[in-house]
């Protein structure tokens, strides 16, 4: 008789486990206890001030009589109408938006064409310049308005024999001379985020454009500037914001010469206007800024979005 081999038994394979469900917010606590702090202090620093202002927009303060104690009530809308009556308002806007319309471009071609020089090989001394590029905008606006006033004015700058025929503090040049100021400050700032943005691009890039004989000026042109388009979009739009809010350059110019008014600016015609004191007509001032601000901030990004989809 022949006897036949076994037949292994066939063990059959393991159910699977169930698996539970994850819950996608399982970590709610954590991160709860992250953001708290964080809008904590954002309600408290940045919403708080805007509620406020807007309230104190929709005030208005009423005497009895001629020489009554003031007391604040709604006034709707009364102060909104002042503003959009407000030809000085109006001049300072249309002041502002010609300086930006200007300024911001120089600065923002500055800062790239010194971006561009920090990235490019044939540089030496990068460390030296990079300091040097940057060095203005560590000087507080205050000081480096001071400076540049003593150094515009015909009577005090080393330089008399310049200013004074220049007149770079009369009405017709004054407000080019703040631009010269905020340009020198800011435009290492600017220039620093795009030179981060050029960083961030791979080499081999570079590497394959060198070896097809492209030049260091063609690599610049076709390859380094398109890639960094979206960080001077972000410089250019901080520049509108800080064009709209500008107020430390003219205010300290204001004791160099007396071609700026109080109402040069739209801030300096806010805070000339609470310290009348106005505080519920400067509050609706802040809060037509702040929409224009906005609004102009928003159309940019938008024409830039449109301009680079097609």
């Amino acid at each position: 008789m022949t006897q036949t081999a076994a037949e292994p038994a066939v063990v059959a394979p393991p159910s699977p486990r169930p698996t539970r469900p994850r819950k996608p917010f399982r970590y709610r606590k954590a991160i709860a206890i992250f953001i708290l702090p964080f809008a904590a202090l954002f309600a408290a620093f940045y919403l708080t001030p805007i509620l406020y202002a807007v309230f104190q927009s929709l005030q208005k303060v009423e005497r009895e009589g001629t020489f009554g104690a003031p007391t604040q009530v709604f006034g709707g809308l009364s102060q909104y109408a002042l503003v959009f009556q407000n030809t000085e308002f109006w001049s300072s806007i249309g002041r502002v938006l010609l300086f930006g319309v200007v300024q911001v471009p120089v600065m923002l071609l500055l800062a790239l064409l010194f971006a561009l020089l920090l990235d490019s090989p044939l540089l030496r001394g990068k460390r030296f310049f990079r300091l040097a590029f940057f060095a203005p905008y560590a000087v507080p606006g205050v000081i480096a308005a001071i400076m540049w006033g003593y150094l515009y004015s015909p009577s005090l700058s080393p330089f008399s024999a310049v200013t004074s025929r220049a007149g770079l503090l009369d009405g017709g040049t004054v407000l080019w001379a703040v631009a010269n100021v905020v340009t020198w400050v800011f435009v290492g700032y600017n220039m620093l985020i795009i030179y981060s943005s050029l960083l961030a691009i791979p080499t081999e890039i570079y590497e394959a454009a060198r070896l097809d004989g492209a030049s260091q000026w063609r690599i610049a042109v076709s390859i380094k500037i398109p890639l960094v388009v979206p960080a001077i979009v972000l410089t250019a739009v901080f520049s509108v914001i800080g064009t709209l809010q500008l107020l430390t350059e003219p205010l300290v110019f204001r004791q160099f010469t007396s071609t700026i008014s109080s109402t040069f600016t739209p801030n300096m015609l806010v805070y000339s206007t609470s310290s009348v004191p106005n505080f519920n007509l400067a509050a609706a001032f802040s809060v037509v800024l702040a929409v224009a601000t906005f609004i102009l901030s928003i159309g940019f990004l938008r024409l830039t979005q449109r301009k680079a989809d097609q």
